[in-house]
């Protein structure tokens, strides 16, 4: 009975939205860009109030989103919060176990999180790597012509994206709406959140007034090469923690349906017994809370600089 009321307050949701019109994804952004007072303002830039945790998570979440070129998908993993926490629910309340509602609903809501948190470094590194493919070539080639223009132009079908969408945007902006080669410098600048990408406009930009200063553009992406080197250390370094609690989290979940086949009695009495399902929904918690714990002390480094 649970879990057909759950599914009707889903559909119920569901068709309050459609029937006034309404998207998740404005109701999140509203959210999020809700106005705030003054003093809580001064309060929040002095740290003298933190954020709501809630809060904390959707506007980091929403951060990784943007700068790894994924703002459209923001709604998208919102939603998919709300269905996992809906499935954890149905889940605890298919086991018949109270105490394990309110745990699984949460702990699940917070996967798509965990996966964004954990993803945006491999998602850094694609980009950083086609980022240093596209740099060294487009710099020999301007090192060649002189001309920043022809030297996209002569490479430009040798990107992939997202590196190359952004290049073909500058040609566009140069070719049909402004020809002025230093603001659309300036405007490429900011389509990657790259430290070395936007030194190498900053050169680039000093290589318009004077072209001598053509060679200190390969010195620049030279760096993109060292520090990709440091990440993959880095991230070798950090993947053994979280290995380890997931071969750990797998034999504490499996000891489950194993207590079936080793001891039906002890098995009989963690599903049905109000303390076992109270232990049982301990064991869980502690599963989830120990992850949080991990996916906040092993988060990717992005070592820049």
């Amino acid at each position: 009975m649970l879990t057909l009321r759950i599914l009707s307050f889903m559909a119920l949701v569901v068709g309050a939205f459609k029937l006034f019109g309404l998207r998740f994804g404005e109701l999140f952004e509203n959210f999020i860009n809700k106005p705030q007072s003054i003093k809580t303002q001064i309060a929040e830039v002095t740290n003298r109030k933190k954020k709501r945790f809630i809060l904390r998570q959707i506007e980091e979440v929403s951060e990784i989103m943007r700068i790894t070129g994924r703002e459209d998908k923001i709604p998208v993993i919102f939603i998919a919060c709300g269905a996992f926490a809906i499935v954890g629910t149905i889940i605890a309340s298919l086991l018949n176990n109270v105490f394990m509602i309110p745990i699984l609903g949460l702990g699940m809501m917070a996967l798509p999180i965990w996966y964004v948190k954990l993803t945006a470094s491999h998602f850094r590194k694609d980009v950083s790597e086609e980022l240093e493919t596209a740099l060294s070539i487009i710099s020999t080639a301007y090192i060649r012509n002189e001309d920043i223009v022809t030297a996209v132009e002569e490479n430009i079908s040798y990107l992939n994206p997202p590196i190359q969408n952004i290049f073909t945007d500058f040609l566009v902006q140069l070719k049909l709406i402004d020809s002025d080669v230093i603001k659309a410098i300036e405007n490429l600048k900011t389509k990657v959140e790259n430290d070395v990408f936007k030194e190498w406009c900053d050169a680039l930009i000093q290589c318009q007034y004077d072209r001598n200063l053509k060679n200190t553009l390969t010195p620049i992406v030279t760096k993109l090469s060292d520090i990709r080197v440091v990440n993959m250390e880095l991230e070798l370094t950090l993947a053994e923690p979280r290995k380890e609690f997931i071969i750990m989290a797998i034999l504490v979940i499996a000891n489950i349906p194993l207590m079936y086949f080793l001891n039906k009695d002890w098995y009989a009495v963690l599903m049905y017994s109000t303390i076992g399902k109270l232990i049982l929904a301990i064991d869980i918690a502690a599963v989830f809370i120990c992850g949080a714990f991990v996916v906040k002390l092993t988060r990717p480094i992005e070592f820049r600089r």
